[in-house]
């Protein structure tokens, strides 16, 4: 089988233990990853057709983690969260399916199963939303209408957490952190001329302006539409 699962699991002991290699066991291709940070710096290299997602995560909310692999890309996305849920919670996901922890490996394997079936026999894919998305499989910056540019690894890294914020400020130290493992030894002047060189790559090449905003004193915004305001 070349079905390809992602799991973002908070807990080391059920990604480790049961969840990842019980899906290796039923014929899934499954990997695991115990941050959000990990799971982006892995489909640079490798493309999923599906993700097991939990919803509290260390490093990102799970929402926004889900809101930005909606927009941004097909995987089908099977959530994971606890019993008492709200529903108003899960219709902001907008799951391909929802389970509930702890997860029974059974459950979880009919469950992609079923999307492997679909997949197959060439249901419609997720539709991508026409805005700013940096796309899981490829190294490109898409438009809102189609066009793109080819990014850097620390471009790429930027963009894909600021996209992930849907809107809301990330603040210097946040980006920082998605582009080195020593936070202490970074220059953030590296930080504004990676941002000041972007710009410019999409204005010359796409004659475009990047909605990409610097809010001072903080941070930055990606505001991937027209409609879309600051959010502190």
């Amino acid at each position: 089988m070349s079905f390809k699962v992602a799991v973002l699991e908070n807990d080391s002991s059920p990604l480790t233990e049961t969840l990842t290699p019980g899906l290796t066991s039923l014929g899934f291709d499954a990997e695991g990853f115990g941050t959000a940070n990990e799971l982006y710096r892995r489909m640079l290299a490798k493309s999923f057709d599906a993700i097991v997602l939990d919803i509290a995560l260390p490093d990102e909310n799970g929402f926004e983690v889900a809101h930005y692999l909606r927009i941004h890309s097909r995987l089908a996305i099977i959530a994971v969260g606890k019993p008492r849920l709200s529903e108003a919670d899960k219709m902001k996901v907008q799951a391909d399916a929802w389970l509930t922890k702890p997860i029974d490996i059974d459950m979880l394997g009919a469950v992609l199963f079923d999307l492997h079936k679909r997949k197959l026999s060439g249901s419609p894919a997720r539709t991508v939303a026409k805005k700013w998305r940096v796309d899981p499989t490829d190294w490109k910056l898409y438009a809102p209408d189609g066009r793109n540019i080819t990014l850097s690894l620390s471009e790429r890294l930027v963009m894909q957490r600021l996209l992930v914020a849907a809107g809301e400020v990330v603040t210097r130290d946040e980006l920082i952190i998605v582009l080195t493992d020593s936070a202490y030894d970074f220059d953030p002047h590296r930080l504004e001329m990676l941002v000041h060189r972007l710009r410019r790559k999409v204005s010359n090449t796409l004659h475009l302006s990047l909605p990409l905003r610097t809010v001072r004193g903080i941070g930055y915004t990606m505001l991937t539409s027209a409609g879309d305001s600051v959010h502190f």
